[in-house]
Parts: C-alpha cells; structure tokens; sequence
C-alpha cells in the first residue's frame, strides 16, 4: 500500500468516526423527545397513581422533571455520554445494572441468531445463485420470501408447537432449566461462557438446548434478507470478465465459483450484514418475549407497561449507541475488504 493510500484509508476511517458522532446526537435527541412528548406523568404512572400529589412533586424534583426542558436536555446528553442512565422508578435500579444484568442473554441470542442467519442465508443464496432457474433456485427463492415476511412470533409459536410441545426435542423456554439457573455460579452473566468455565458441561448443553428455538427462529427470519443478496450478486460477479477468463484458463468450475464469483459478491453482503446484526438487537425483543427470554428486550417491555420512562429512556439509548457503533465498525471492515472503499 503506498503513502497516499495510506493517507486515503486513514481520512476515509477519520470521517466515518467522525460522521458518527452527529448520528448519536440526532438518536439521543429523539429519544429524549418521544419519552417527553409521551403522554401521562411518568412519575404517577410508575406510582400507581394512589400518591398524594406533594409526594409526586418531591419524586418529580427528585428526578428533574420540574427543571426547565432545555436543562433536561443538557443533563441527559451529559449522562448518556458518561453512561450514567439514571435509576429505575418502579425499583430504584440502576439502568446500567438492568444493562448489565440481562445484556448478556440478549448479546447471546443476538450472535446465535445471527449465526445462523449467515450460515441459511449464505448457503441458500450460494446454491440459489449458482443454479439460477433451477428448481433450486426456485426453491430458494420461495423459502427467502416466505421466511422473510413470516411474523418472528408466529414463526417462535410454531416452533414451540411442534419440536416442544408435539416431538418434546427442545425446551418450551427460558435461558436454562430451573436447577441450572439456581445453582449457576456466573462470571460473566454468559451462560454457556460460565458453564464452561464451570467445567459443568450437562449444564452447558442444557444451556444450547433452550438456546435453539429462539437462536433458529430470530436467524431464519434474519435469512431471508441475506438469500436474496448472496443470490443477485452472485449471479452478477458470475458476468464478470475475471469469471470467463478463468474459466479460459481450464479453471475448475467450483474454484471459478466460490473463489473468483463468490468471494466478490461478499463485499456488499458484509455490509448488509452488519445492518441487520445491529437490527437483530431491536428484533430480540419480539423473540424474548416469545420464548421467556430474559435479555434486555423483555425488560424494555415491562417498564414500557409499568410506563417507566427513566429505564425505557435509558435502554433505548443502549440500543441507538449499540447500533451506531456496529454501523461505524462494518464502515471500517469495508474500508479494509473493498479497495474501492478506502481508495476512492
């Protein structure tokens, strides 16, 4: 690489860091807004409303809603970027431990899912692709759009009917059996990383067997988008002039394929696929609720019903800085895959 490449990559991965900063401003500044423009007093609310009316303006000048709305604003930007989110109203917790206490089930169901988008998604576009106008092709075309409009609860209810309920083959729900829960020491609130370093493996497999259902169906869903994408790349790297000219030199039709056609078609899937593992973040929270998962998205729905503005303000802002960050970190993988990235 030489000095002005050098000096293109570098600008290129300055201005992306940089243009992130303006996003985070623009989410926080709508999260902040929806949670004042909310109808109803948080305050009351999250009091049951059986509160004689000086107890809600001490709890109201406790938690600064009686300060002017631009001071709010101020503090809250302030807290966000030292991630001091506040405390719960209904428990007096702090958000950050809600965070840190049921993050880790959601960032685990997050990378299974989205393992098993990749490895759906990937194959069938593979297959799809290659063999365009083939029963195939056809096939996989049909299962990427059916899959992808299927509602993620109905496709989490079937499941449970059919492999927990009719074949008994998988748990119904939860993260681990009740004895496994009740007896896990836990070191990093991971699972299946504590089991391991447990050395109790029967309660790491426990662990994968409850992981299953929701992992395959949140990732099935998340497939589609990445079978229609693998397949109508492929099929345009497979035009290239690099594709005949190695198939001209007597190269084997396989190793034209996968490393000639299919590794360039990967470019422009990475980048979608950092999108959707961002947006699989926000999705967890309909497959939580589906299969009694306890991550971040069921917590998000129960303050949302306890109408808990202060912890549903400060999960949400978790979430708008976690997908802000994964966008900025597939921008910087791009830069280094695509040439035409970080030299244009």
């Amino acid at each position: 690489m030489t000095r002005a490449h050098e000096t293109s990559l570098r600008t290129y991965i300055l201005t992306r860091i940089a243009l992130a900063v303006p996003t985070v401003l623009i989410l926080l500044t709508m999260v902040f807004l929806l949670m004042r423009v909310a109808p109803g007093n948080p305050i009351q609310a999250a009091l049951g409303g059986h509160v004689p009316q000086a107890q809600i303006q001490k709890r109201e000048h406790r938690a600064g809603y009686d300060r002017p709305i631009l001071t709010q604003y101020v503090d809250y930007l302030k807290d966000a970027f030292t991630l001091d989110l506040g405390n719960s109203l209904t428990d007096h917790t702090p958000v950050t431990t809600i965070i840190t206490d049921n993050g880790a089930a959601t960032v685990e169901l997050t990378v299974a899912a989205f393992s098993v988008a990749l490895v759906v998604g990937i194959s069938i576009g593979l297959v799809a692709g290659r063999w365009r106008d083939t029963p195939w092709d056809v096939g996989g075309r049909m299962f990427g759009i059916v899959i992808y409009a299927a509602p993620v609860f109905f496709l989490g209810f079937l499941a449970q009917l059919i492999f927990a309920d009719l074949l008994g083959w998988l748990p119904v729900s939860g993260r681990a059996s009740p004895e496994v829960t009740a007896t896990l020491s836990q070191h990093t609130h991971f699972f299946l990383i504590d089991t391991l370093i447990n050395g109790d493996f029967n309660a790491f497999w426990d662990c994968v067997l409850h992981l299953i259902l929701p992992a395959v169906t949140l990732g099935l869903v998340t497939s589609g988008v990445l079978i229609r994408l693998v397949r109508v790349n492929l099929m345009q790297t497979m035009k290239g002039d690099y594709v005949e000219a190695a198939r001209a030199r007597g190269v084997g039709e396989r190793r034209v394929v996968i490393h000639h056609a299919f590794r360039n078609a990967l470019v422009p899937v990475i980048t979608v696929a950092g999108l959707q593992l961002a947006l699989l973040l926000g999705g967890a929270i309909l497959t939580e609720e589906t299969f009694n998962w306890p991550g971040i998205g069921a917590q998000l729905v129960r303050y949302l019903n306890e109408r808990d503005y202060i912890a549903v303000q400060g999960i949400i802002t978790v979430f708008a800085l976690a997908v802000v960050a994964v966008s900025v970190l597939i921008d910087l993988i791009n830069a280094f895959i695509d040439p035409r990235v970080r030299y244009s």
